[in-house]
């Protein structure tokens, strides 16, 4: 289900489907690492404000799918969720260090994914050639 979000000057819908990995796929986020990492991540999107739909925490992978305002980037979020959780991970768990021998704890890379309820790509495209077609008052209907 689609939710609409407001702040003061943006109505938004913004959504992504993230997912990262620990350095070198090493397969450490398990029990009691895993459960503590899931509640940074709750903890970091209730400070910036994101809501995180649904989140499954791997011995390897990390999958968000996170709401977010449209001043916050995809790179922001996964930057954000990767640096302030692997600093608080290390100082709880600092015998993680050896297995990852950089001294970092995530791995460089990313996936992301913007995704959509109801609203499609074909959809947006419909609506913007209807732009073109009709300028009255019901195209706000589409959005509600």
């Amino acid at each position: 289900m689609s939710l609409i979000r407001r702040t003061k000057h943006a109505v938004y819908d913004v959504k992504y489907h993230i997912v990262w990995v620990p350095k070198y796929r090493k397969k450490i986020l398990a029990g009691e690492v895993a459960e503590y990492a899931r509640q940074v991540f709750l903890r970091i999107a209730r400070e910036y404000e994101w809501q995180i739909e649904e989140m499954s925490v791997q011995k390897d992978p990390v999958h968000l799918f996170i709401h977010t305002p449209p001043k916050y980037s995809p790179t922001r979020v996964v930057q954000s969720m990767k640096s302030i959780s692997a600093r608080e991970i290390f100082e709880k768990y600092p015998q993680l260090s050896k297995r990852l021998w950089a001294g970092e704890f995530w791995g460089a890379g990313y996936f992301v994914r913007s995704v959509g309820d109801e609203v499609t790509a074909e959809v947006i495209r419909k609506y913007i050639q209807y732009q073109e077609e009709e300028r009255d008052e019901s195209q706000i209907l589409l959005w509600d």
